[in-house]
């Protein structure tokens, strides 16, 4: 479709669906789950294992063929665990696998198809004994993961630092670069002291009902106009003009 022609009420209806889907169905999942998380087609979210955590305003964009997948695993010797921090996005595509430990700082973005694993799964020479390869993840503040990067075990992406979209990175990142390529290298420097905004200025000053609110009226606009009849014919017999 060229333009949304979906009415105000089913957006609204919606909304409220998938409020109550996250509340009652996704919230129990996790060991915590901060404040006004939005989940976009949250039936499309898998979640497997416990220590899942993540904080204030979780952007997930799930879809149907492209699924958001959070997995944690056990074993006699250790435990994994997911811990997200505050304001960051979650593209579709997107699975974390953890078997010791995944941390991702806040306000970073991770974009579709990204692969984060601490874990190689299975040894070299035993490969029936999946645990015994592990090492911590660690995404500080302010990463950016381009899409379909890989992020392997024992990594840690340092703070404002840019992964390029396909880069597989298997070292540690200093902070205030961009890397790129397999395995992933430095490929430019960012300057510290110039002003960066990350996603947490989109919610400073703005407490839960100020975010509800302007969710609302930005589809409002979006939406002035749009009939329940017209929209049942584009999805029945939509023409070039829709």
């Amino acid at each position: 479709m060229r333009k949304e022609h979906k009415p105000l009420f089913i957006k609204r209806l919606e909304q409220w669906c998938n409020h109550y889907y996250v509340q009652y169905n996704i919230r129990p999942q996790f060991d915590h789950l901060g404040k006004t998380p939005f989940l976009l087609k949250p039936r499309h979210l898998q979640l497997t294992g416990k220590h899942l955590n993540a904080g204030d305003h979780l952007h997930v964009i799930c879809d149907r063929n492209k699924p958001v997948s959070l997995s944690t695993w056990s074993s006699k010797q250790q435990q994994g665990h997911i811990s997200i921090g505050d304001y960051c996005l979650i593209s579709p595509g997107v699975n974390i696998s953890s078997a010791v430990g995944i941390t991702i700082g806040k306000a970073c973005m991770i974009a579709a198809d990204v692969s984060i694993s601490d874990s190689d799964w299975h040894g070299l020479y035993n490969r029936t004994r999946p645990f015994r390869c592990s090492a911590p993840v660690h995404l500080k503040d302010n990463v950016w993961i381009g899409a379909r990067a890989i992020i392997g075990k024992g990594v840690t992406i340092g703070k404002n630092s840019v992964v390029a979209a396909g880069s597989i990175v298997v070292n540690n990142v200093e902070d205030n670069c961009v890397v790129g390529g397999n395995p992933a290298k430095i490929i430019k420097q960012l300057k510290p002291e110039r002003r960066m905004l990350s996603r947490e200025f989109l919610f400073q000053n703005a407490d839960e009902r100020y975010y509800l609110d302007q969710q609302n009226a930005l589809h409002a606009w979006l939406l002035h106009g749009n009939s329940f009849c017209h929209w049942i014919k584009t999805r029945l017999l939509p023409s070039r003009k829709d």
